[in-house]
Parts: C-alpha cells; structure tokens; sequence
C-alpha cells in the first residue's frame, strides 16, 4: 500500500474522487501498521513495522488499547483473527469479475453466523458487505 505514501495516486485521478481519496490517503499515512510476512525482508511505509507470525494474544493487547478500529486485511491473516475472537465485525467488497480459481474470502475452518448490518451496491456492480458475528 505504498502508493498511499506519495501523491501520485492523486495524479491520474478523477477531481470528483481526490476529496475521498485525499482523506484516505490522511487516514493511511497517520495510522499505525503491522505487516504480518514470513518472506519480507523489510517494510518501506512509515509508520510499519514487520512482525513474522500472527500472535493473537499481541492484537487483543493493541485492541484494548486503541480507542479507533482496527483493520486486518487479507484472507488467511483475517481467518486467524476470526479464530482467535478478535474480530467484531466484517466488511467486504465483491467484485463482479469470475477468476475461477483463488482463496476463499473467509477461509475459516469453524461454522460463523454472520448477521448483516449493512448494504450498498456502487454504480460499477461493486457491493459492499458490512456483517456483524453472531455469538
């Protein structure tokens, strides 16, 4: 996620998208990030740091101490938290493209009830997928 460090991504942009992204690009560069790798040598972000495994017990500390959310991206590192109890809520984008072939989204090995809470469908076909868990 790089491409958030600099202003080029503003470049190519749309005028009626830079308000959006220009706030997300603030929102990026001010937060704090962990990039879980076991192949990274280093991480070129500010604000980054690398840690090799996922630790469950590492997260709920973070997550009692932060007062904002916390956004774990990815399919296999989501699953963990998911399995570890970390995880209130999901919120997903589908896309409306077949590839045929990849990793689930939620590539979890226990039943999970999910409760939506929230909907939206964008102009390009996009849905976005906001869930709460179930106990």
């Amino acid at each position: 996620m790089k491409v958030w460090e600099g202003d080029d991504v503003f470049a190519s942009a749309p005028p009626a998208d830079l308000p959006i992204l220009r706030d997300y690009a603030a929102i990026w560069r001010a937060s704090e990030k962990i990039v879980y790798s076991r192949t990274l040598e280093s991480v070129e972000t500010t604000r980054t740091r690398l840690e090799r495994s996922f630790d469950p017990e590492t997260v709920r500390q973070l997550k009692e101490r932060t007062a904002g959310e916390i956004s774990i991206g990815g399919a296999e590192l989501a699953a963990q938290a998911i399995e570890a109890g970390l995880v209130d809520e999901i919120r997903l984008l589908m896309v409306p493209v077949a590839v045929g072939a990849g990793k689930p989204a939620l590539p979890i090995t226990n039943h999970l009830r999910l409760n939506l809470q929230e909907h939206r469908r964008f102009g390009n076909g996009t849905v976005y997928l906001r869930y709460g868990l179930e106990g």
